[in-house]
């Protein structure tokens, strides 16, 4: 199974996707928003390509509306409000938009769970169970417009960046693209420049 990833489009209308993410996501199976969606139409146009699920955006520790509720997109059957749990191919799939985990204090961002030298074998998947509330095998998350491809204790974390404000710079960015076959899974990030 392919699996279109795109996060943080902050889009105002569908029409401001770059071109790019369609050519990006020609051919995928689902594609999975986490979160930064800003407005439905964006998930009608990508949903044109394949069936969408997205969940809603946060704001550092907080949601944007009452406890445990996003106010994005609310009430699109597409959107979870925080986060989801989807079974893909066989596998668990924790799709939300911030991922912050005990014992740190900032975002997930690239190389952070690496250089910790307080982690054991083990925590980060502790530490994951606590925010689904299940074991996953996969985590799907956006919000820091940086993109990130890192296995650890055995999960696969992807945060494809953003398609138009990587790293909060004004430039074309990037997605992601999730590949699900029996016996492996593949991410990589794509840079949407090389499809200009």
């Amino acid at each position: 199974m392919r699996i279109g990833i795109i996060s943080d489009t902050r889009s105002s209308n569908g029409d401001e996707i770059p071109q790019e993410v369609f050519k990006a996501f020609e051919g995928v199976d689902l594609i999975l928003h986490a979160g930064g969606i800003h407005t439905p139409e964006v998930l009608d146009a990508l949903e044109k390509l394949a069936p969408v699920r997205a969940v809603g955006r946060t704001d550092g520790d907080r949601t944007e509306g009452a406890k445990n509720f996003s106010m994005e997109c609310a009430g699109d059957p597409r959107v979870a409000h925080l986060q989801d749990v989807l079974d893909i191919a066989g596998r668990k799939v924790g799709l939300i938009n911030g991922l912050w985990l005990r014992r740190f204090s900032d975002d997930v961002f690239p190389g952070v769970i690496e250089r910790s030298s307080t982690i054991k074998p083990g925590d980060i998947s502790n530490m994951v169970e606590e925010v689904f509330e299940q074991p996953v095998d996969i985590v799907v998350f956006g919000r820091t417009l940086y993109s990130m491809v890192e296995t650890h204790d055995g999960i696969l974390f992807v945060n494809p960046g953003s398609p138009s404000l990587p790293r909060n710079l004004r430039r074309l960015g990037n997605v992601a693209i999730l590949e699900i076959m029996d016996d492996s899974t593949v991410a990589n990030v794509l840079d949407l420049r090389d499809l200009s």
